[in-house]
């Protein structure tokens, strides 16, 4: 990394303003939604993540980039997020699996970060006020506040669009078919899937009437950055997809599924980011830590009058937040977070295999 030190600043539309150093890219002004990030380690797999595309992540860990980045633990083909902002950047990499250093991949991906920033401070601020739009850079401080001003953040969105991909593609050859919509799907997820199935991976728009014709045995809704009531079009397909096969959905594709049943979201004051959230799954009762990553979350209390009978399966023990739901007898099921787990703890793993057990049962193997 260059040892040439740019100063800059961070500002938030509450007026808070902060001090460090630009890392990355030469870029004046990045901004975005600002969110916190409570994972330990794993900040590579938080950044390449599409769900984090139109924010700006903040990692309440305070020493980021000592182990370095490398190919193999991108979960994406590109880096989604608008930033990232950490206290103390690593200034070498130590790892015999890195590949280079963090802020040569920000570099690479000509994406900016700010670094020795107070980010418990920060942190305190996104908590008590919930998540605010921000803008850092070496532009100066009115500069960065109007950036910040004009940010449209995260909340009436349509950010699928923009980190979907572009035509279909089949990833493993596993047992079953199974056809993965890309709401902005991880690499680790695809991995979880392909112990199970062959997945044919299909764009965001994909109609449900295409879908069907290629035969699956299951169908699976991916985790996506955004806000789900701007996503109609996407409910729309869900919705005739729902009681023709098995389905599972995480995520985004949680939310989704939960709208096409006719309930609804809502956005959280900061979010779920991180790698311990305990979830109880109501089914078992079994407590699970899980990795989280989402600012919009499914209202529980629109379930009552549905057309559809549909039970909460999981829970968050933090806040109480919806974290799943089972449309019953219609195959379908969905959590909040990420079984996958990439980066974080491998509690829910087996939903994977429940999908796969379910799909069986359905005839589907």
């Amino acid at each position: 990394m260059s040892g040439t030190i740019r100063p800059g600043h961070l500002v938030l539309t509450d007026g808070s303003v902060f001090e460090g150093e630009i890392i990355g890219a030469d870029v004046p002004v990045s901004s975005g939604e600002v969110v916190f990030n409570t994972a330990l380690s794993g900040y590579q797999e938080v950044l390449t993540d599409p769900s984090y595309a139109g924010q700006i992540v903040t990692f309440t860990y305070p020493h980021i980039g000592n182990y370095g980045v490398n190919d193999a633990d991108a979960e994406s083909r590109s880096m989604f997020a608008s930033g990232v902002i950490v206290r103390d950047l690593a200034r070498r990499a130590s790892n015999y699996r890195s590949q280079g250093h963090l802020a040569d991949l920000l570099a690479g991906e000509g994406r900016a970060g700010i670094a020795g920033v107070d980010t418990r401070r920060l942190t305190r601020i996104l908590r008590e006020q919930g998540s605010l739009n921000g803008a850092f850079g070496t532009a100066d401080i009115d500069e960065l506040a109007a950036a910040a001003a004009a940010e449209p953040g995260t909340g009436g969105v349509d950010l699928v669009a923009r980190v979907t991909c572009d035509s279909p593609y089949t990833f493993g050859e596993g047992p079953r078919r199974v056809v993965a919509y890309d709401f902005g799907i991880k690499t680790t997820i695809l991995r979880s899937l392909a112990r199970h199935a062959t997945v044919e991976v299909v764009p965001a728009h994909t109609t449900a009437a295409e879908v069907l014709a290629r035969q699956p045995d299951g169908v699976f809704l991916s985790n996506g950055p955004g806000d789900p009531a701007v996503l109609d079009p996407i409910v729309e397909q869900v919705a005739g997809l729902v009681g023709q096969v098995p389905m599972f959905g995480i995520c985004l594709g949680h939310q989704l599924l939960a709208r096409a049943i006719g309930a609804d979201t809502v956005k959280l004051p900061f979010g779920h980011h991180g790698g311990n959230h305990p979830v109880k799954d109501l089914t078992t009762g079994r407590i699970e830590i899980t990795s989280q990553n989402h600012n919009f979350a499914v209202d529980a209390d629109s379930f009552g009058g549905l057309a559809r009978t549909v039970q909460m399966t999981h829970i968050n023990l933090n806040d109480g937040v919806c974290e799943g739901l089972e449309v019953v007898g219609e195959r379908c099921f969905s959590v909040q977070h990420h079984p996958e787990a990439g980066p974080g703890p491998h509690d829910s793993a087996y939903l994977f295999d429940r999908f796969a057990e379910l799909i069986d049962t359905a005839g589907g193997q």
